[in-house]
């Protein structure tokens, strides 16, 4: 593996202790030793990576962030209807939360960061949520979704994936796919008109 592309690895594999032990104890409870002791690293060598803690916090929402707007451009260039493209974006979400992030919000400890890198953190997570709105706005466009205000729901559908953290328990019998498939089928079925015109079962 090339010497960047190994760097690049290990800092992904930083960024995922760190999310998984801020879920633990909260980012401030957590120690950048406890981060490197899961890691097998020293304090030094994972400042070779990263600065400080809030560079690590920076990078877990940035790299989250990063994942689910590639997958939002994808979605939107595709030409599956409308309730697909959710549906793909729900379950990744809920993947991020789980897999990514090991349960913890894209919400967490924001208020912890500089002035400057929580503008860009907010940026890019009003990027997705508008991107959410849009594909709310063609599916009502469309008549495949009830009418409705895309931003309420928008809000209500990331809402709703953001809390898994506070339930959610990594010993549990629940795959990260399973929830997903089941947020998806939730919160799909409210929003899609049956053949009748109304909101109906998704199925």
């Amino acid at each position: 593996m090339p010497a960047r592309a190994a760097a690049s690895a290990r800092r992904i594999d930083i960024l995922k202790s760190a999310a998984a032990a801020f879920r633990r104890r909260g980012y401030h409870g957590a120690s950048v030793g406890e981060i490197a002791d899961a890691l097998h690293m020293t304090k030094g060598s994972l400042y070779y990576y990263f600065r400080n803690k809030e560079e690590i916090l920076y990078f877990c929402h940035d790299y989250s962030l990063d994942i689910l707007l590639d997958l939002l451009g994808k979605v939107e260039a595709e030409g599956r209807p409308p309730e697909e493209k959710l549906r793909r974006l729900v379950v990744a979400f809920v993947h991020m939360i789980i897999d990514e992030l090991h349960g913890t919000a894209l919400t967490m400890d924001l208020q912890a960061l500089s002035p400057r890198a929580l503008r860009r953190i907010i940026a890019k997570r009003d990027r997705f949520d508008r991107g959410v709105r849009r594909v709310l706005q063609e599916g009502m466009d469309a008549g495949a979704f009830a009418p409705g205000d895309p931003k309420l729901l928008a809000f209500a559908i990331l809402g709703a994936v953001n809390w898994i953290p506070r339930w959610f328990d990594p010993r549990g019998t629940a795959s990260s796919d399973e929830i997903g498939q089941a947020f998806a089928d939730y919160l799909l079925r409210g929003l899609l008109v049956n053949r009748r015109g109304s909101p109906g079962s998704e199925r």
